[in-house]
């Protein structure tokens, strides 16, 4: 029987139960059969941002030891890397590799990613990214394993396979790409790009503890319990959607991929080694923007296109700080592309006239103190 998505349970972030863990997950997809000795192979991460295991903003590093252990066991040299936002060079992802705790990965064979060079590439038949900028060690490997943290994302509503390749762009190039796509469906879009232009062998999820409420980066970590695994990152995201209770096509990539005929319409058409349906967590704490609501339940079709875009301006979510919660360090008002963020009164405050809400200030914001910000009609609605 084929298989699209592989899930196993996994409850713990010891090294030995994950590595069991991953070869049980990685059975029904052909294992890794496919690594030979020499292969040179990069595992894309999620680091996001320099935080603690314990606040599953990033990948877990008993994971990534676990699977450079795998690999190394075959005879492969393993780099793990990824481009957080902010300066792409040395001092600045030394920092993130100590304080994610990922050069526990060292001591299983594996390697940091030291090579800072960034290239161009190009994809023909791109939707919207023709041309894009790029880590150039990702041109070093044999095969790319992405290997992701399923969490909630203000601008796209999930962050986990698709989203984690958006890595690949240099992190001082994010502003800009969050400038020039700042449109939800054109970002999605772009996303689907790179993960055409540039894709991953194969794309694990860390779902053992994920993210829910004001993720990516200062949500509360919530226990799934569980690592899946595939070769297309949309079809895997469909599935991780529906496990924290999110409608797949209301998540703009898995949209995005379904209009490029890269996913299917249906869960169901999805092919597993077992069903998901025991994995969902019911109660999970999601970010929901007017889009999605409109469209979820049949709403937008309950109250025609032209009240829809009505209402889809008086339940707009929003960035907006709890002031209780700033410390006026501004680094919202650094990273913010559009540059309608200024501190007054050591606050910051949006310019909401020009905000084009990609949410960069919520992801990055070192305390979370930036939150997606729904008003009461949003809230309403939600209910009906």
């Amino acid at each position: 029987m084929s298989c699209d998505v592989s899930l196993v349970r996994c409850a713990t972030y010891d090294l030995q139960k994950g590595k069991a863990a991953l070869t049980r997950l990685l059975e029904p997809l052909g294992g890794l059969d496919w690594v030979t000795p020499g292969m040179k192979i990069v595992i894309k991460a999620n680091l996001v941002a320099g935080r603690p295991p314990e606040d599953a903003v990033t990948t877990h590093p008993a994971l990534l030891s676990a699977l450079s252990a795998l690999l190394t066991e075959r005879g492969a040299k393993v780099v793990i890397g990824d481009s957080p936002g902010g300066v792409y060079n040395s001092a600045y992802l030394n920092r993130i590799y100590q304080r994610c705790g990922v050069t526990a990965a060292l001591e299983h064979g594996a390697v940091l990613n030291r090579n800072f060079e960034v290239k161009e590439g190009r994809l023909e038949g791109a939707a919207v990214a023709r041309e894009f900028k790029y880590t150039a060690y990702l041109d070093e490997a044999d095969a790319v394993i992405n290997f992701c943290k399923l969490k909630t994302h203000g601008m796209m509503g999930m962050t986990c396979a698709a989203k984690n390749m958006f890595g690949i762009v240099p992190g001082s190039v994010k502003s800009e790409y969050h400038y020039r796509y700042n449109n939800p469906m054109d970002f999605a879009r772009m996303i689907v790009d790179l993960n055409r232009a540039k894709p991953a062998r194969l794309h694990i999820v860390d779902a053992v503890v994920g993210m829910e409420g004001n993720g990516p980066t200062a949500g509360t970590p919530r226990p799934i319990g569980c690592l899946l695994a595939g070769k297309n990152p949309h079809t895997l995201d469909m599935i991780c959607a529906e496990i924290i209770g999110l409608i797949p096509a209301c998540i703009p990539t898995i949209l995005a991929a379904q209009q490029m005929g890269l996913a299917p319409e249906n869960p169901d058409e999805i092919a597993t080694n077992q069903p998901w349906e025991p994995f969902c967590i019911p109660d999970f704490k999601n970010i929901r923007n007017a889009d999605r609501l409109l469209k979820q339940n049949g709403n937008e079709a309950l109250w025609g296109k032209a009240i829809s875009r009505l209402f889809a301006a008086l339940i707009a979510s929003r960035p907006g700080v709890n002031k209780k919660e700033c410390i006026g360090c501004g680094e919202c008002q650094r990273i913010c592309p559009a540059g309608v963020i200024t501190m007054t009164n050591g606050k910051p405050v949006i310019d909401r006239r020009k905000c084009i809400k990609c949410y960069c200030c919520q992801e990055f914001c070192p305390v979370g103190a930036m939150k997606v910000m729904r008003p009461p009609a949003a809230k309403l609605m939600e209910k009906l």
